[in-house]
């Protein structure tokens, strides 16, 4: 008798244990601050902020989020300090099973630019489909799958454009998924560049990664590597670190100073530019985010 199979990742969460662990908690561009509320009544309010130090511009967006999961209803909608809005739709579970339709809108009235998506996605046990009609951009449709069969997974991602009446854009996935690992390889802008990726979780305490990209149309045929490792100091706190080919080193740390707030810091030295007295531009980074939710 065969074991029920789960649901796959679907095809942008493809390789995304490695990706978090090697993105995720390297604050280094600035200060950011980020705080969440939520009501009774199931209202999600946040409010969050950065000021980059790479660009010396601040950002920041108001969101609210009210969702019905009886109904299989969620509504956001998002003014950020570009003058921005954001408006998201979701009803996921009620047509079917499995089944959820989504509608992403955005305007931005001093430039009189929109944009419309709507998609849907459609999960069940070894299949996770997904498919979006950009209205404005073409229209585009693009549409990706990931099939899983006994940890083995492999997918694919293609968009065709309806006014030119051709693929714009079209990619590929293998993969395997334990408990304790994964390993995904990718083939993406038209199969013209290739990542390897693993993540591992060693013990309790300890998470590893690495991550590889050859690119066939760079101008030089080198392959960039970053690994990455993370561990847990106690309940409260965990320390990262990684290193890329390129010679630069980051470093993280994440403390939880009480039940919904978080400090994270980090550190980027580049270690080719450590004994220049007058590096080029700004050599090594620092940075630092808050989060406040309740």
């Amino acid at each position: 008798m065969s074991l029920p199979q789960p649901v796959p990742p679907s095809w942008k969460d493809l390789g995304k244990s490695s990706k978090d662990l090697l993105d995720r908690d390297f604050p280094i561009y600035g200060t950011s601050l980020e705080v969440k509320t939520k009501t009774p009544s199931n209202v999600t309010f946040k409010v969050a902020g950065d000021a980059n130090s790479k660009t010396n511009i601040i950002n920041g967006d108001v969101e609210a989020k009210y969702s019905d999961p009886k109904n299989g209803i969620t509504f956001t909608q998002a003014w950020t300090t570009a003058n921005f809005l954001r408006t998201n739709v979701e009803l996921e579970n009620q047509v079917a099973k499995g089944l959820k339709f989504e509608l992403n809108t955005g305007l931005h009235p001093d430039k009189g630019t929109k944009t419309a998506v709507f998609g849907t996605t459609y999960k069940q046990p070894g299949a996770h489909s997904r498919a979006f009609v950009d209205f404005f951009k073409g229209p585009t449709f693009t549409a990706d799958a990931v099939l899983g069969r006994d940890g083995f997974l492999v997918g694919g991602e293609a968009s065709y454009n309806v006014t030119e009446g051709k693929i714009t854009r079209y990619a590929a996935a293998l993969g395997y998924s334990a408990p304790e690992y994964n390993v995904t390889l990718h083939g993406l802008g038209n199969l013209s560049t290739f990542s390897a990726s693993y993540y591992h979780r060693v013990s309790r305490d300890v998470e590893a990664g690495a991550k590889a990209i050859y690119d066939t149309k760079a101008t030089t045929s080198n392959v960039s590597l970053e690994v990455g490792a993370k561990a847990y100091l106690d309940a409260a706190a965990f320390i990262k670190a990684k290193v890329n080919s390129a010679g630069l080193v980051v470093l993280g740390y994440t403390q939880a100073l009480r039940p919904g707030v978080k400090v994270s810091a980090g550190l980027a030295l580049d270690t080719q530019k450590l004994n220049d007295a007058t590096p080029g531009g700004p050599a090594h980074k620092v940075g630092a985010s808050f989060v406040f939710e309740g």
